[in-house]
């Protein structure tokens, strides 16, 4: 049964196209998340202000909420092996803006956050591309519960190590070191995609359509496919009320326990071993698991420990919390893609995760700017009680709404 279990876990790695853009991707998001750590860091330590850390996180992730459709129409349309390539080199570029800003010593708020709208246009285009590609890199696609969870496991390492890793480096050598290493990180992506057949070989589907009717396409066939609806839906409210609990951990780091930047890399990091936890639970699950109730479950561990996380003072049994938290926030997304990857049409699968993600991109940054302004009324500990009850109240919600379509009992 144990060896059952572990072919099941990694069956991906059958396709050797598959382990390159893992191993790829798992590098650039080492650099990723330092640099996201260190963006971060350096907006609080400009303005010691919680609501200009939501907005932080609204300038990178919101131009991704208005464009993420049109990236995923041209996931449908062109070569996604192209289009990651493209996006790649540009993210390097904006990386090595970064770091000279930060190096020459002659930036501002402002500067900092035009970047991170530049990102987030980015990632508009590469993220649809990069997760639909992902079916164009494996043998079967059996595989791709497995595939879909290992690449989370390696998103879900690099939030241990990076923020770590990054919190030193911040305190060492400063954001731009950082920065720079983001920008080396995207030549692990490149050179693998160098060295993959598939998704070279892979002709892009060609349409005469408009591509505002292929949008259109996309919402409608979500609104006939109510199984599909729920899953994004629930994505998106999470995502408004809940997912913005990062927005706060450099004000607990650093008002709530005393800290510096390698206390809130320490947090971050912890929140990272949760993640992997879950992932590599979501990898091992079986074809036929009720992925509908495991996706509750995680939000019921992630609402309770929410709660938890912001009743305590002493760092080690916050430590513990910030696992559970890191399980149960990383599942919501990997099991709620899983179930809209497997069960959607192969046609409509890139818009279908656009509107996925700009279902998670287009609340998560609206949330973190009011979580940022309730907690300077209320304070970051209150704030995030509130985020844990109604974490419990979603589940509720949505196994009610789960029932009326019948993919649940």
């Amino acid at each position: 049964m144990k060896r059952i279990r572990e072919i099941n876990t990694f069956r991906a790695f059958r396709s050797t196209d598959y382990t390159l853009y893992l191993t790829g991707r798992a590098i650039s998001q080492f650099g990723t998340i330092m640099q996201q750590t260190a963006v971060v860091w350096v907006i609080y330590t400009l303005t010691h202000s919680a609501f200009m850390l939501g907005v932080a996180v609204f300038a990178e992730q919101f131009p991704s909420f208005l464009l993420s459709v049109f990236g995923g129409a041209a996931a449908d349309r062109y070569s996604r092996y192209k289009i990651v390539n493209i996006t790649q080199i540009t993210s390097m570029i904006q990386a090595v803006l970064l770091a000279v800003l930060i190096l020459l010593h002659r930036y501002v708020v402002w500067e900092i956050l035009a970047l991170s709208v530049i990102l987030g246009i980015i990632n508009a285009f590469d993220v649809p591309a990069r997760q639909a590609m992902i079916h164009d890199v494996l043998h079967d696609e059996a595989d791709l519960p497995s595939a879909l969870s290992l690449s989370s496991s390696t998103a879900s390492l690099a939030r241990l190590v990076g923020p770590a890793l990054s919190g030193i480096i911040l305190e060492k050598f400063g954001a731009g070191i950082c920065f720079l290493i983001n920008a080396v990180s995207f030549g692990g992506i490149i050179v693998s995609l160098a060295f993959m057949k598939q998704p070279k070989a892979a002709k892009p589907r060609r349409s005469d359509k408009n591509i505002w009717r292929e949008l259109a396409e996309g919402f409608i066939y979500i609104r006939r496919t109510p199984p599909i609806a729920v899953i994004i839906a629930m994505v998106a409210v999470a995502g408004l009320l809940v997912m913005p609990y990062t927005t706060l951990l450099p004000v607990f780091a650093k008002m709530v326990f005393h800290g510096d930047a390698a206390t809130f890399g320490y947090i971050t990091s912890f929140i990272g071993v949760g993640s992997i936890a879950g992932t590599i639970v979501l990898a091992s699950v079986k074809k036929n698991a009720p992925l509908r109730k495991i996706l509750l479950g995680f939000c019921i561990i992630l609402g309770l420990a929410l709660i938890g996380f912001s009743r305590i003072s002493n760092f080690p049994i916050a430590m513990v919390l910030a696992v559970l938290i890191g399980f149960g926030a990383v599942a919501q997304f990997t099991t709620s893609n899983i179930i809209v990857q497997s069960e959607s049409d192969s046609n409509m699968r890139g818009r279908v995760i656009s509107i996925l993600i700009m279902a998670m991109y287009g609340t998560t940054p609206l949330g973190s700017v009011a979580v940022g302004a309730v907690s300077q009324k209320i304070g970051a500990p209150g704030t995030l009680l509130c985020e844990g009850i109604l974490g419990l109240g979603i589940v509720l919600l949505f196994y009610y709404l789960m029932k009326k379509t019948g993919k649940i009992n």
